[in-house]
């Protein structure tokens, strides 16, 4: 037998269970009394409820919510052709949508991330599918004559997206420690490759069945309302920094400004991070501009004709989005398996692992460029091998975060990662491509060749960017142990002055 919150009978419990209660406290195993009266069947429901708040729960739903926020991201890239004959843009006017979506993002992921170290997380993050997921679905109505308020809304769902994607991986920080977190966090992030590709599948779907690609927009918003629901009914609330701790308590919290100056000294967080601008840079770019450039490649191949009607093949997407989503599996599994195996032989196996990664993900993805106009499934095989590298680093990532950044600063850290990464990566990159490939154009007579080598000609920029990227996760590993060795001062005992500890320095 058990106790309610409200001081009723549960059924079908031992004397030494416990129930979780709503405020997340546990109401040990008490003995029958008399003046317990049964519970009735809604309150059992909800004690059905509360006990379902396991922590691998928790992050499988977070994990669900992570594939749907990459999932509307993406459904847009999977009808890019429809949209751009719907609303007759060129290809920098088409890129323009990632690029707003983005910039949005990562304005608003300093915000969220302020306010995920402060408030109720979960809360936050149901608030921002809703969201996001009610914009989604009215962008589907906008007509031809409107395209600024299409773009407009994509800026709209930016906001909402920035909420999850800022503060649900410190929840899973705080549910788990050590090797389970890398394990969670990887399941998490691989919600980044397997969403991605979803969006393609699901937005050349849905547009082939209803007959029109508008209705690609209209299922995702379903779903993410349903994920939403999920997490206030189902994902705990935990104590900030309570894993790492096991069960101690920060009792204070240093300032906005303070955590700032604290994260800039940081020096493995700020290598990470720009290592991070130059994986979004890639995937950014990548995500919007492949299906499209294979497309003109089959046109010069004589494989395909040129679109001239209505709804466009999407053969090109759904094949990219399968690839995206094994790749995405893949490159996360073995980049948590290759990790826990180097961490026996070298500390810094976490940077490193990430380092040769991305040096090998651009050997692949620069011969793509090279295979594309005489082989479909060359280009194709360069693509897996490519984006299974790149996708490694995805997990490792976030867990170098979590080792080198104290519990109270984890939710503006990996805010304000999320904003240097999309300022410096994918905010500009789909619209810097079209912008090159226009540019091309322009310069000599337009035919279907030129269209798909100048198209080439920009995406080749990418290759360059990760090679960059891989020489930041190589500088990361020079200041990794320092780093975690500072973090994790601060971990078992609590400050009783935010500038009267071992970091005060941060603080001044």
């Amino acid at each position: 037998m058990c106790v309610e919150s409200d001081g009723c009978e549960i059924e079908g419990c031992s004397s030494s269970d416990e129930v979780r209660t709503l405020s997340g406290s546990m109401s040990p195993g008490l003995k029958s009394n008399p003046d317990l009266h049964p519970c009735k069947p809604g309150q059992k429901f909800r004690a059905a409820l509360l006990r379902c708040r396991s922590p691998a729960a928790a992050a499988g739903i977070l994990s669900f919510g992570n594939i749907l926020n990459y999932m509307d991201r993406y459904t847009v890239a999977g009808v890019v052709l429809d949209i751009q004959r719907h609303y007759n843009v060129s290809d920098s006017g088409i890129g323009l949508l990632q690029t707003v979506f983005i910039c949005s993002f990562m304005v608003a992921a300093p915000i969220f991330g302020y306010l995920g170290d402060r408030f109720n997380r979960k809360v936050i993050l149901s608030c921002g599918i809703f969201f996001w997921s009610i914009v989604t679905l009215s962008s589907s109505f906008i007509s031809k004559e409107y395209y600024w308020l299409f773009v407009l809304s994509r800026g709209l769902v930016g906001i909402g997206e920035s909420s999850y994607s800022s503060i649900s991986p410190t929840i899973i920080g705080d549910l788990f420690t050590n090797n389970s977190r890398t394990m969670m966090l990887s399941v998490f992030y691989l919600a980044i490759p397997l969403g991605s590709g979803l969006g393609y599948i699901l937005g050349s779907s849905a547009k082939e069945a209803a007959g029109d690609w508008h209705w690609a927009l209209r299922v995702s918003p379903v779903l993410g309302i349903t994920a939403g629901t999920l997490i206030l009914l189902f994902v705990p609330e935990p104590k900030r920094g309570s894993a790492d701790q096991m069960g101690g308590r920060i009792k204070t919290r240093t300032s906005w400004f303070c955590d700032m100056k604290a994260l800039a000294k940081n020096r493995s967080y700020v290598f990470s991070s720009f290592a991070s601008a130059a994986v979004s840079f890639a995937t950014g770019a990548f995500g919007m501009w492949i299906p499209l450039y294979l497309a003109r490649a089959q046109v010069v191949q004589k494989t395909a004709e040129p679109c001239t009607q209505e709804i466009c093949s999407s053969t090109d997407s759904i094949i990219f989005g399968v690839i995206t989503c094994v790749t995405g599996l893949l490159g996360v599994v073995i980049g948590a398996a290759t990790t826990r195996l180097c961490r026996q032989k070298t500390e810094r196996a976490d940077p490193l692992v990430c380092a040769v990664s991305m040096l090998g993900s651009a050997i692949f993805i620069c011969l793509i460029f090279v295979v594309a106009k005489k082989s479909i499934v060359g280009a194709y095989v360069c693509i897996f091998i490519g984006e299974t590298l790149l996708f490694l680093n995805w997990a490792i990532t976030a867990d170098i975060l979590m080792f080198v950044v104290i519990p109270t600063r984890r939710a503006t850290a990996v805010a304000f990662q999320s904003f240097t990464s999309h300022l410096l990566g994918d905010a500009g990159s789909p619209y810097l491509i079209g912008l090159i490939s226009d540019a091309l154009q322009q310069s000599y007579a337009t035919s279907a060749l030129w269209r798909f080598l100048s198209l080439g000609y920009a995406l080749m920029l990418c290759p360059f960017i990760i090679v960059l990227g891989g020489m930041f996760f190589l500088a990361t590993a020079l200041f990794f142990l320092d780093d975690r060795e500072k973090a994790e001062k601060h971990w078992p005992f609590p400050r009783q002055n935010p500038c009267k500890s071992s970091d005060e320095r941060d603080c001044r």
